[in-house]
């Protein structure tokens, strides 16, 4: 920290003794400064890693697949990584199939999220495609689970087990990284006014 003080008044002793109280009081007043933050990526080697560093979190490096037929049905699940609900919306419009039966979604990016269950019963596709991604532990991430129906029908609870299944399987092999937080630097200055006294205070700080 690099601190700059002009002093102009004749009693500098006497309001010396002053400044030494509020410093506490000032500097405790930092640690609520806060502003926009950099990404920084690094590789982890699990999908379920996490982080208890602020700000940082898991998602995926590149788009992942996976298929499985249960019951002469196909269930192809498809993840990649996103950042707002436009790019899940592109990434949706990429990858889903207009051909198949049903194409089922859901997405997370922090505390924001969406399904949908395109045609299958309410709550048996986009809740437990959701349900996974959260028990994954990644973020900012979208699952399309694509289904092309073979005639046998799975019932509710069959549906949950599938749609929910393939996505935890899709995004447990996929590849993974960290994202953390990049120490950024801060700028401010402060003008302190007293009686018969003024006081410059120029500084910038560092948070994680």
């Amino acid at each position: 920290m690099l601190v700059v003080i002009s002093l102009s008044n004749p009693y500098y002793h006497h309001w010396r003794q002053r400044l030494n109280h509020h410093r506490l009081r000032f500097g405790s007043s930092l640690s609520a400064i806060s502003g926009a933050k950099r990404p920084m990526v690094t590789t982890t080697s699990s999908s379920s890693s996490s982080s208890s560093s602020s700000g940082a979190f898991t998602t995926i490096k590149e788009r992942a697949t996976f298929e499985r037929e249960i019951k002469k049905s196909k269930f192809i699940a498809i993840a990649g990584s996103i950042s707002d609900e436009r790019s899940a919306q592109s990434f949706l419009s990429e990858v889903r199939d207009p051909r198949a039966t049903h194409n089922c979604w859901a997405y997370k990016v922090g505390d924001h999220y969406r399904s949908n269950d395109d045609g299958e019963p309410s709550g048996t596709a986009g809740k437990p495609i959701y349900s996974a991604i959260v028990s994954s532990g990644i973020d900012r991430v979208m699952v399309v689970v694509i289904r092309y129906f073979g005639g046998i029908k799975l019932g509710t609870g069959g549906l949950v087990r599938a749609y929910g299944g393939v996505t935890a399987e899709c995004l447990k092999n996929a590849p993974t990284c960290l994202v953390k937080s990049k120490v950024t630097d801060y700028f401010l200055t402060l003008m302190l006014y007293f009686t018969g006294f003024q006081l410059h205070i120029s500084f910038s700080l560092k948070l994680m």
